[in-house]
């Protein structure tokens, strides 16, 4: 299961195909370092908002792996506000994803649009496209392994990655990922100018059932001043999901059939 260098003059063209075929092999490892047909997780999530206050919601958060693909769906469970709202996204290898939400508010389970992808999601520091990054497939991008560099003392993997879509919300992301553990320890994310508008940290980490497991994240808006962490309370690893967690119909009742 997966859990987001220009050559200058003739001479470096010979190394430039090694180069990528490195951080290429890199991004991969980090994308599947964590070997689990399925993932259950209860986390709380911190909103920190301009103006400097707080507010915080319950989620639960279901993947589990498929020959065609990952699913993923994501249950708010707190506050009333949001309560009851589900996010469900469905890997197709070789097409695009298919993301439906079901808002209490509105009754109904509504497609997410590829061209919605950089919206909020559900007035978080994330976009959509952000939720479904986790699956997304390492051939979609193009990887140049940067440079080397420590990050709270541990050395990191640089890479930057360029979708080879254009019609992706960014222009590139560049991940730190640690040399030792291939955990992904930051990602700065470029929108379609290539101004830096986001930051990804993972902030903690624990052993849990053998897998080094992010515990707690933090997504940052760089112009708004705003932030979204994720604080990972719960984790349970290759705990059976029903099938029909992963459908429209569980969205819409919030109940297996």
């Amino acid at each position: 299961m997966k859990k987001t260098a220009i050559a200058l003059c003739a001479g470096l063209l010979a190394v430039a195909p090694l180069a990528a075929q490195t951080a290429t092999e890199i991004v991969t490892a980090a994308r599947d370092r964590i070997d689990a047909k399925t993932v259950s997780t209860r986390s709380r999530m911190v909103i920190l908002s301009k103006d400097g206050s707080t507010t915080e919601r319950l989620l639960d958060q279901y993947s589990s792996d498929a020959d065609s693909g990952d699913r993923t769906i994501v249950v708010f469970q707190r506050p009333a506000s949001v309560a009851g709202t589900r996010f469900l996204t469905i890997e197709r290898k070789g097409a695009e994803d298919d993301r439906w939400i079901f808002l209490p508010s509105l009754g109904k389970v509504r497609r997410i649009a590829a061209s919605e992808g950089s919206g909020s999601f559900v007035g978080t520091d994330m976009s959509y496209d952000d939720i479904s990054a986790a699956n997304r497939d390492v051939s979609e991008d193009d990887h140049t392994l940067l440079r080397e560099e420590a990050i709270g003392g541990s050395p990191c993997y640089v890479i930057e990655s360029k979708p080879k879509d254009a019609s992706f919300q960014y222009s590139k992301m560049v991940q730190w990922i640690d040399k030792e553990t291939k955990v992904v320890r930051r990602v700065e994310l470029f929108d379609r100018k290539g101004v830096h508008v986001k930051t990804l940290e993972t902030l903690r980490f624990e052993t849990v059932q053998g897998r080094l497991t992010p515990m707690e994240t933090r997504m940052s808006t760089i112009a708004a001043k705003t932030s979204t962490t994720i604080i990972v309370e719960i984790v349970k690893y290759d705990q059976p999901i029903p099938e029909g967690v992963f459908t429209t119909d569980y969205l819409s009742t919030g109940r297996v059939r």
